[in-house]
C-alpha cells in the first residue's frame, strides 16, 4: 500500500533544527577572521554631501577601513547591471555612488573593524556636512503631481469596459469614497545581512538574508564584473521576510565591497532602525464610485489609486484589477497613478497590491451592500461573476460559493441582525463583518535534481528558499509520495546557488513551480529506474511503458501485477552500486494561457469595541480558503493563521509614521511599531474547502501565503462599522478615529 504523504499534516522536516539552534541564519555563520562592518546613514532626506570626515574613526586601533563615495572603487555604475529580478522599473540605488542623497537614512559610509563593538563606535565618529535641498515626502500634499507610469512593474490596469461614468449617472443608488492606508514595514523577526569572503581563486562566497539566492547572484555578477559560477551565494534559512528579501539590499553589496578591497571576510549586519531605511507598503489613496440598482445588482465601478514611489524607480502594484476579478459589471473602468518622493522604493510586502485594493473594494462593496439593505453576504453573491472579467477569461476552478457556505455556517451568519450597534453585550458593541478575497495562482519556470543513493536515500534540490513557510517539508512530502519512500529517506536542499534553477520565494508560487519540477524529476527518475529493471536478466518489466509501473514501500512494480516487483536498493545494485540521478525543468503549460487561476477567501470576524473607550477587539475569525490541493493542512493552516495576524496589524495597528518636515519614517522599531501579539489573536478557524484544479499545474495546487490576508482587514472595517455604525475609511482604525 502506497503512503500519501501530500495531504497529509507532517511536522516540518527543519523543526528540530530550528528549535536547536542547529538551524543556521545568516548572521550565525562562523567565518575565521570576520571583520565587521557597520553603515552610516544619512541624516537628511535630500541633497549632498560636502564633507565627510572619517580621520577620527580611522585613528582607532582596529579600525580597518572606512568606504565612502569619496574613495570606493570604480565600478561599472550602468542601470542593468544593479536592477534585479524583483527591480521596478527605473535607476536601482547604488550604495556610495555619489555624494547625492536621495532619501532619509540613505547609506553613505561603511565602518570596518576587527570587532562589532570598535565598528559600531567608530561609526558614530563619522562626521558629515550636508548641503540640504528641499525635500517632498508628503504623500497627500503631492497627489496633485500624480503620473502614470510608461512602463509597469506588475499588470498594466485593465481597460476600461462599458461606460463606467453614464452607468453610475443613471445609477438608483450611488456611493463615492475614499479609502487610505499608511507605509508599512516588512519587520522580519531576522535583520538582513550578508557575510563576503573571497578566495585566493578569485571567487567569491556569499551569505545572505534572501528569498532568492540566484537573485543574490546575479546583481553581485554584474555589479562586480564576474562570473555567475564565481560568485556563490548561500541561504539554507531565513528567519521571516514577507518580501523584504525578495530584492538584493544594501548591506549585500557593501559587503563585498569591503571583502573584496580588505582581502578578508567581512559581515555586515543591518539594525532594526536601518531595516526601515529600504522598502516598504506604500501610502496608497483609493477613490471608488459604485453605482447599483434597488435590487443589489452592480451597474458601475470605478476604482483609481494613487501609490507613492520613489524619485529613481517606478514601483507600482496590482490594486485596481480586483473588481473584474472579484465582481460582475459590465461596466468599469480603473487607473493607478504614481506619486513621486524623496523616499526609498517601496517593496512587495505581504499580498502587495491584493491587500491594498481588496481593503478599499472590500470595504466599499459593505458600504453599497448597507444602502440597498441587503445583507453583505446576499449582495456578494448576488453579484458573483464566474469569469475574470478583466482578462475574459473562465476560471481554472473557483469554489468560492462553498467558502462563503461553509464559513457562514460555521461562524453562524445567519443570526447575524443588519442594524448596527443592534448586537451587545454590556458595555461591549459586537460587529460581525465579512469580506473575500482572491490572489492570482502562479507557476513559474523551475528545475530540480535527484539523487538516490545505493542506500535508498533520495536527495532531491532546487534553489528556492525557505522563508518559515515549510519549503523543505513540503517538498520532501512530494518527493516521498512520487518516489514510494518513506519521508524520512528524503532530503531536501535548498538556499544553494549552485543547485537548480528556481523563481524567487514569492508570489505564492514556490509549491506550484518547485513543487511540480520536484514531482517532474522524480518521474524522471523513475524512468531511469525502469530502463535498469529492463536489462534484468528474464525481467517482468521488459516490455512496461513508464505509465505502467508503480512505486511504493521502496519497491518498483506492475500496477496491474503488483506481485511483479522489485527493491529499489536491489535496482541500485544493477547500476554496480552507483547512485541513480535525474534533473528537470518544469515550465507552465500553454492550456494554463485559457484560463484565469485564483486562489479564493472568505473571511469572518467578530469584533468587541468598547462603547466608552473606543478600544477594539478581535475575538473571533472564521476564513475559508479554497487554494486546489494542500499538500500540507498543518503548514498550510500555519500560512492562514499568519496572514489573519497579518490582517488583524493592517486593520488596527500597523503604521510607519513620517515626519514630513525631517522626510524621516519616526517609529522605526518595535517598541513603537505596533504589531499583533497574541494577545490581540483570538483563536481563529481555519476551512481548507475541497477544490480540484487539472489546469493551474501538475500539482492542483495554489499559494496559501497572500490569500490568508487579503480578506481579513476589510472584514475587520466592516465589523467594526456593525458594532459602531461608524464608517472608517483610513487604516489604522484606532481609538480616537472611533471617538
Amino acid at each position: 500500500m502506497k503512503e500519501n504523504y501530500t495531504g497529509a499534516p507532517a511536522n516540518r522536516v527543519d523543526g528540530r533544527a530550528k528549535v536547536t539552534g542547529e538551524a543556521k541564519y545568516t548572521a550565525e555563520f562562523d567565518i575565521p577572521e570576520v571583520a565587521y562592518g557597520v553603515v552610516v546613514n544619512s541624516s537628511i532626506a535630500k541633497g549632498k554631501i560636502k564633507r565627510i570626515d572619517t580621520s577620527a574613526a580611522l585613528a582607532l586601533p582596529g579600525v580597518l577601513q572606512v568606504f565612502t563615495h569619496e574613495n570606493r572603487p570604480g565600478y561599472t555604475w550602468l542601470d542593468s547591471h544593479y536592477q534585479d529580478e524583483d527591480s521596478p522599473p527605473g535607476s536601482p540605488f547604488r550604495p556610495l555612488y555619489s555624494k547625492e542623497i536621495m532619501f532619509s537614512m540613505q547609506p553613505i559610509a561603511l565602518v570596518v573593524a576587527e570587532t562589532f563593538e570598535l565598528a559600531r563606535y567608530a561609526a558614530l565618529l563619522v562626521q558629515v556636512d550636508y548641503e540640504m535641498q528641499p525635500h517632498e515626502t508628503d504623500f497627500k500634499a503631492n497627489l496633485k503631481d500624480a503620473y502614470r507610469p510608461k512602463k509597469y512593474k506588475s499588470t498594466k490596469p485593465p481597460e476600461p469596459r462599458g461606460d463606467a461614468e453614464g452607468a453610475y449617472d443613471q445609477a438608483a443608488l450611488k456611493l463615492k469614497e475614499t479609502y487610505i492606508h499608511p507605509p508599512q514595514h516588512h519587520n522580519p523577526m531576522e535583520m538582513h545581512a550578508a557575510i563576503a569572503k573571497w578566495d585566493e581563486d578569485g571567487k567569491l562566497t556569499v551569505y545572505d538574508k534572501i528569498q532568492g539566492v540566484q537573485n543574490s547572484q546575479k546583481y553581485l555578477s554584474n555589479a562586480f564584473g564576474l562570473k555567475p559560477d564565481d560568485v556563490h551565494v548561500i541561504s539554507p534559512f531565513v528567519g521571516g521576510a514577507f518580501g523584504s528579501g525578495l530584492r538584493p539590499q544594501y548591506q549585500l553589496f557593501l559587503a563585498v565591497l569591503a571583502a573584496r578591497e580588505l582581502k578578508r571576510a567581512v559581515k555586515v549586519v543591518l539594525t532594526r532602525q536601518q531595516m526601515f531605511s529600504f522598502g516598504h507598503r506604500p501610502n496608497t489613496l483609493q477613490e471608488i464610485s459604485i453605482g447599483a440598482s434597488t435590487e443589489g445588482k452592480l451597474e458601475s465601478v470605478q476604482h483609481h489609486a494613487y501609490g507613492e514611489t520613489s524619485r529613481f524607480e517606478d514601483y507600482h502594484e496590482d490594486v485596481v484589477i480586483w473588481p473584474g476579478v472579484l465582481y460582475h459589471c459590465d461596466n468599469m473602468k480603473v487607473s493607478h497613478q504614481l506619486v513621486g518622493l524623496d523616499v526609498y522604493t517601496p517593496l512587495d510586502m505581504r499580498a502587495p497590491g491584493g491587500s491594498t485594493g481588496i481593503f478599499a473594494l472590500e470595504i466599499a462593496i459593505d458600504e453599497m451592500a448597507y444602502k440597498t439593505g441587503i445583507d453583505p453576504l446576499e449582495f456578494r453573491l448576488r453579484n458573483y461573476t464566474t469569469t475574470d472579467q478583466s482578462k475574459g477569461l473562465p476560471h481554472s476552478s473557483k469554489e468560492l460559493k462553498e467558502c462563503y457556505r461553509q464559513g457562514a455556517e460555521r461562524f453562524g451568519w445567519d443570526k447575524r441582525s443588519m442594524a448596527p450597534r443592534s448586537m451587545k453585550e454590556g458595555n461591549q458593541l459586537i460587529g460581525w463583518g465579512m469580506a473575500h478575497g482572491a490572489w492570482e495562482a502562479k507557476q513559474q519556470e523551475a528545475s530540480a535534481k535527484v539523487v538516490l543513493s545505493p542506500e535508498g536515500k533520495l536527495t532531491v534540490s532546487s534553489a528556492t528558499a525557505d522563508i518559515g513557510t515549510g519549503t523543505y517539508t513540503v517538498m520532501s512530502q512530494i518527493a516521498a509520495e512520487t518516489m514510494g519512500l518513506p519521508l524520512e529517506n528524503v532530503t531536501f536542499l535548498l538556499g544553494d546557488s549552485t543547485l537548480p534553477k528556481s523563481p524567487l520565494e514569492g508570489g505564492s508560487w514556490t509549491v506550484a513551480s518547485v513543487g511540480s519540477a520536484v514531482k517532474l524529476v522524480c518521474q524522471k527518475l523513475q524512468e531511469d529506474l525502469l530502463k535498469l529493471a529492463q536489462k534484468m536478466e528474464n525481467s517482468p518489466f521488459k516490455d512496461a511503458q513508464p505509465e505502467e509501473v508503480s512505486f511504493a514501500n521502496g519497491q518498483m512494480f506492475l500496477t496491474q501485477a503488483p506481485a511483479s516487483s522489485i527493491s529499489l536498493l536491489a535496482l541500485l545494485q544493477q547500476n554496480e552500486g552507483k547512485p541513480v540521478e535525474a534533473e528537470a525543468t518544469q515550465k507552465p503549460e500553454k492550456e494554463q494561457k485559457k484560463y484565469s487561476s485564483y486562489s479564493h477567501s472568505a473571511t469572518f470576524v467578530e469584533v468587541q469595541v468598547d462603547e466608552d473607550l473606543g478600544t477594539i477587539k478581535v475575538t473571533r475569525v472564521v476564513s475559508a480558503i479554497a487554494a486546489g490541493r494542500i499538500i500540507n493542512p498543518k503548514t498550510g493552516r500555519s500560512q492562514i493563521l499568519g496572514g489573519t495576524v497579518w490582517g488583524i496589524g493592517f486593520a488596527l495597528q500597523e503604521h510607519t509614521v513620517m515626519d514630513n518636515h525631517l522626510g524621516r519614517f519616526m517609529n522605526h522599531d518595535l517598541d513603537k511599531y505596533h504589531l499583533p501579539v497574541n494577545a490581540d489573536t483570538p483563536a481563529t478557524d481555519i476551512i481548507f474547502v475541497e477544490e480540484k484544479d487539472e489546469v493551474v499545474n501538475p500539482l492542483g495546487v495554489k499559494g496559501l501565503g497572500e490569500i490568508g490576508i487579503v480578506s481579513v482587514t476589510p472584514a475587520i472595517a466592516n465589523a467594526v462599522f456593525h458594532a459602531t455604525g461608524k464608517r472608517i475609511r483610513e487604516l489604522p482604525i484606532t481609538l480616537d478615529k472611533l471617538l
